[in-house]
């Protein structure tokens, strides 16, 4: 008894440094792609929320470069006490460990705290391009093998292994052209510098509606409420082409149970406000809001997936 009342005292004793150092200090969000994505857009929008639970503030850092492998290894050698953490879209925590020969961290001991939204890829094309649909886009490609180019955020992006997907399930073949992150693939899009971009479709929405680009179909099972007018691929007539891109929250390898209960919790009461759910519905995004051991789940079979698709695409870091 006497044992368990000092566990007790401890735990309480834990939990108020715990709290205070939380008060304290503030917490680094770290984006490893570049501003104005849609990677960077939902941090943005939760930080000021998330300023209730976190006094000291929520300051959000873009350490872009290497496929999201620069800000992932600065995550992933902070002190693991729940201030420095990634926020990322799948490539650092569950793709680029089947693609990069060798990484400077170890992306299968990361701690899940929780997806924040998942956002469906789509087929954006430029104007310039003579198609207006995806049957027309294959027909086109079959003529001009290797003419057409893609934009990625990235070599190993999520748009790059998407654009794999589509020329494995339709035998074409297209240029790749690695940009550094989303906005500047999307200028160069609308200005007619690239033909395609496999963007999500939080980033490219806005420009489709401008008429600055076209969508030409989802990569989801479902129409997006976004766009209702653009067809999924499955009702374009190319079924199994499905690519959702996530975006989620890791601490640090090591960081104790408690201090990643205690963010997830943060995050999902962000989550549930309605003008957080609202700010995300315009930008295409779903909000998830799991547990730490839901997530985990999710990135393990996430990763299995992407890794297929790297293999049977014989996709390569060029």
């Amino acid at each position: 008894m006497k044992n368990l009342l000092c566990l007790l005292v401890a735990a309480l004793a834990w939990s108020s440094l715990h709290a205070a150092d939380f008060a304290s200090k503030p917490i680094r969000l770290i984006v490893p792609f570049p501003a104005g994505g849609t990677a960077d857009v939902l941090p943005r929008a939760l930080s000021e929320k998330l300023r209730t639970r976190f006094p000291a503030g929520i300051v959000v850092e873009n350490k872009p470069g290497a496929g999201g492998n620069i800000g992932a290894d600065f995550v992933a050698k902070a002190e693991p006490d729940g201030h420095t953490l990634l926020v990322s879209p799948p490539g650092p925590i569950a793709i680029n460990q089947s693609l990069y020969p060798k990484l400077t961290y170890d992306a299968t001991r990361w701690e899940p705290v929780t997806v924040l939204a998942a956002v469906p890829n789509v087929l954006a094309v430029s104007n310039k391009l003579p198609v207006k649909s995806v049957q027309e886009f294959i027909t086109y490609l079959k003529e001009n093998p290797g003419k057409v180019t893609y934009a990625s955020q990235g070599n190993g992006s999520t748009s790059h292994l998407t654009a794999n997907l589509f020329e494995s399930l339709t035998g074409t073949q297209m240029t790749h052209i690695p940009y550094r992150g989303t906005a500047p693939a999307l200028i160069d899009l609308a200005g007619g510098q690239v033909d395609v971009f496999f963007d999500n479709l939080g980033s490219a929405g806005q420009l489709h509606k401008a008429g600055k680009i076209r969508i030409l179909a989802v990569a989801d099972n479902k129409r997006s409420v976004a766009i209702k007018d653009v067809p999924t691929f499955a009702e374009s007539g190319l079924t199994g082409m499905q690519a959702v891109t996530w975006f989620a929250v890791v601490a640090p390898p090591g960081t104790l149970s408690n201090v990643v209960h205690e963010l997830n919790s943060a995050f999902v009461e962000v989550l549930n406000q309605p003008d957080i759910q609202q700010r995300f519905a315009e930008q295409g995004a779903e909000i998830v809001g799991d547990s730490p051991a839901q997530m985990g789940r999710f990135v393990r079979s996430e990763a299995a997936r992407w890794t297929k698709v790297i293999k049977d695409a014989g996709v390569t870091i060029d």
